[in-house]
């Protein structure tokens, strides 16, 4: 039987489009990706949300890293 980690890591590492911001808060990797015009936030290669502004998405990311 798979475990989660292992169905986790088959999955790949970079999610779809233009790798714009990175940075790694309290062991939590935080990823920021510009696909068609909006923003989305990756926490450890899961999705977070997405956002209109860089700065925006930038913010929730670090701010969602720190409280997990």
């Amino acid at each position: 039987m798979k475990k989660f980690q292992q169905i986790r890591e088959k999955r790949g590492k970079m999610p779809p489009g233009d790798h714009v911001f990175d940075k790694k808060v309290n062991r939590h990797q935080v990823m920021v990706h510009k696909n068609k015009g909006k923003f989305d936030v990756y926490i450890d290669g899961d999705k977070l949300d997405t956002f209109k502004s860089q700065k925006e998405a930038e913010k929730a990311g670090i701010t969602f890293a720190k409280e997990f």
